[in-house]
């Protein structure tokens, strides 16, 4: 490792910790954080006694352009418990190294979270995934081209090679169907696979992704899942079926049908969040 290498590392982890000194005077700890997606944002609404710090304000922080992304972080009780909400996302495609992608993660977990839940709009490839409709993460398959653990490793953060094999908590993924029957909503089951963007993918790719295996497409989250996997959180990702993937209705695609598909399902997917955070946030996950 050269001299530059280590001091860009120790650099970087110097501004989460910045960052985290700067927020843990102003939030309550919580031991659960919720990232949302484009057009997902009700769940701040939900907060008691809200507390919101733009993401312009925290030290260090990257920001958020992309519409339906509010830019913001929200803390507050919710059933009685603390709770963290990241209103919105950094993507590989605004110009964001992937280190600068997964700070709000590495943020995280340095102001104490244990438990991440991760969502998102996402293009359907299996047809049986109507939009509208969600779909919990199984797993992901990278197809970004690079991963935010290229460059020095922070031990203290997890190891060299972290084991992928097991990135979404199994106990964690039981709790969210539980809740999604108990509430009588639909909730797939499926593999995520992550592009860098900002073009929608080709019919082509499509093809391809099906061929692999992806019931779901979209331009984050993986990133993230890497990250958290790295440093030991305990993870959930559930995704919004915002529309058919390219080349399967053969209908054009837009970012505002992604924001359109976020509010119809908002109600719903409101709903099983609110559900599963009341089930975990303050508990022991095995």
């Amino acid at each position: 490792m050269t001299t530059e290498s280590r001091e860009e590392a120790a650099g970087y982890k110097r501004r989460v910790e910045e960052a985290a000194a700067y927020l843990s005077a102003r939030l309550p700890k919580a031991d659960t954080a919720v990232v949302l997606g484009s057009g997902l944002g009700a769940l701040a609404e939900m907060l008691e006694s809200p507390i919101a710090i733009p993401f312009a304000d925290i030290p260090h922080f990257p920001q958020a352009t992309v519409k339906g992304h509010s830019g913001t972080l929200y803390a507050g009780n919710l059933h009685g418990r603390p709770l963290l909400i990241m209103g919105g996302r950094l993507h590989f495609y605004e110009g964001h190294s992937l280190s600068r992608v997964v700070f709000p993660v590495r943020l995280l977990a340095a102001l104490g979270i244990e438990k991440l839940i991760l969502t998102n709009a996402a293009g359907g490839i299996n047809t049986a995934f109507a939009p509208g409709s969600l779909m919990l993460i199984r797993d992901h398959i990278n197809l970004m081209g690079s991963n935010p653990l290229i460059g020095p490793n922070q031990e203290e953060w997890g190891p060299r090679f972290p084991d992928m094999c097991r990135v979404y908590h199994e106990s964690l993924a039981e709790i969210a169907l539980q809740e999604a029957k108990r509430l009588d909503i639909a909730l797939h089951e499926g593999v995520y696979i992550a592009f860098t963007g900002p073009s929608f993918e080709t019919p082509a790719e499509i093809r391809l992704a099906r061929l692999l295996g992806a019931d779901a497409v979209g331009m984050s989250t993986v990133p993230e899942a890497i990250a958290a996997r790295h440093i030991g959180l305990k993870l959930l990702a559930i995704s919004c079926i915002s529309n058919a993937a390219a080349g399967i209705s053969g209908a054009e695609l837009n970012h505002q049908e992604v924001l359109d598909a976020g509010k119809r399902a908002g109600q719903q997917f409101t709903a099983l969040l609110n559900a599963v955070i009341k089930r975990v946030n303050g508990v022991k996950m095995p």
